[in-house]
């Protein structure tokens, strides 16, 4: 199993020459199994690319799981862009955990991005066949992986997700906020991962002045990374404001006190 960011940028995306190294594209990622099927973590602008390079590398079976931490415009506005949902050989499935969020239907979420005043091409005619899936439970099975949930503390609601396969685990937990201290459950959910990749928009001085707004500080998911015993800590969703030469500083820092840690850039694989 690995993982392949797409997207690492939070709230827009951007582009200048100052933000090349780390990315200007918001969430999104590739998760590969063993046995070489894909799965894609949130639909950000970086998945354009992404489909670029299924279609190039001709990925089989042409069948693909998308599931989202959350439904904010920087974790869904890449999938009008995203090349396999326009083959109607295609099959699409969509997960959505939607509890206490006031969702009844997943599908009325991509349609309303999608409305002739928004975006030329409605969901219906993109040709790929979309499936739409609520799990009854914070646990699913997907070809021989394991994927539990939890929900986190973010504006509207957010879920992170424990991916285990072969003894590995890769935990994902964007867009969550813990507030003056890190929260134990989800110390618990990411107990002994392989691989922890956390949010952390702001430093600590940051977040003070964006308490409310869904995110981390780079000391937190460290903390949490300590707490738990993880082996691996990939930080991402940079602030928009947050240019290479700044990014580049903070993993230092942050590399002092978690020696198995890395900012999160576009291109870059890691494995749990």
């Amino acid at each position: 199993m690995k993982i392949k960011f797409y997207g690492t940028r939070g709230s827009i995306p951007i582009c200048h020459p100052e933000y090349m190294e780390f990315g200007g594209n918001t969430t999104c990622f590739k998760v590969t199994q063993d046995n070489g099927r894909a799965s894609i973590f949130d639909a950000g602008t970086g998945i354009r690319n992404l489909g670029k390079d299924l279609i190039r590398d001709g990925f089989h079976p042409p069948e693909l799981f998308i599931g989202f931490s959350h439904f904010h415009w920087d974790h869904i506005q890449g999938l009008p862009f995203f090349d396999p949902a326009y083959n109607p050989e295609n099959v699409i499935n969509i997960l959505g955990m939607v509890e206490d969020r006031g969702i009844n239907d997943l599908e009325d979420i991509f349609k309303s991005q999608m409305l002739p005043e928004y975006f030329p091409v409605p969901l219906e005619r993109m040709g790929a066949k979309f499936n739409f899936l609520l799990p009854e439970n914070n646990a699913i099975e997907l070809i021989g992986t394991s994927i539990s949930f939890i929900k986190q503390n973010h504006p509207g609601g957010s879920y992170g997700y424990r991916i285990e396969e072969n003894g590995q685990c890769l935990v994902i937990c964007t867009d969550i906020e813990h507030g003056k201290t890190v929260l134990p459950e989800m110390v618990e959910f990411c107990k002994n991962a392989d691989l922890l990749v956390h949010d952390a928009q702001y430093t600590t001085e940051e977040l003070d002045l964006h308490r409310g707004w869904g995110h981390s500080s780079y000391d937190q998911a460290i903390e949490v990374a300590e707490k738990a015993g993880v082996k691996k800590l990939a930080i991402t969703h940079h602030d928009p404001g947050h240019d290479d030469v700044f990014l580049s500083k903070i993993e230092r820092e942050c590399q002092q006190r978690f020696p198995n840690c890395v900012l999160a850039r576009e291109q870059m694989e890691i494995e749990p």
